[in-house]
């Protein structure tokens, strides 16, 4: 398998971290259960490292706004973030 995209996003409730996997049901998910300050780099990669995989070296996360509904500027606004990942490798003894 090669690179996905895990993301994170705020709608006003928790923040939920997820691996996004098209063309299936359920994507692998962390949910944190306070709604600020944002989670840190350190607890991202602790919850993708949960869910078996790992930000690929030299990724960042990326930040963007987004809105309900995109023709209302009144909305409220909702915060993705983004960062390609990959499986991570199984650990040998």
């Amino acid at each position: 398998m090669g690179t996905l995209t895990a993301q994170m996003s705020h709608t006003g409730g928790a923040w939920c971290l997820y691996v996004v996997l098209y063309g299936e049901p359920d994507w692998p998910t962390v949910r944190w259960a306070r709604t600020g300050p944002v989670p840190t780099v350190a607890e991202r990669r602790r919850a993708l490292a949960g869910l078996g995989y790992e930000v690929v070296p030299g990724a960042v996360w990326s930040w963007t706004e987004d809105s309900r509904d995109p023709d209302v500027d009144s909305t409220p606004v909702v915060l993705i973030a983004a960062v390609t990942v990959r499986p991570r490798k199984a650990v040998t003894a």
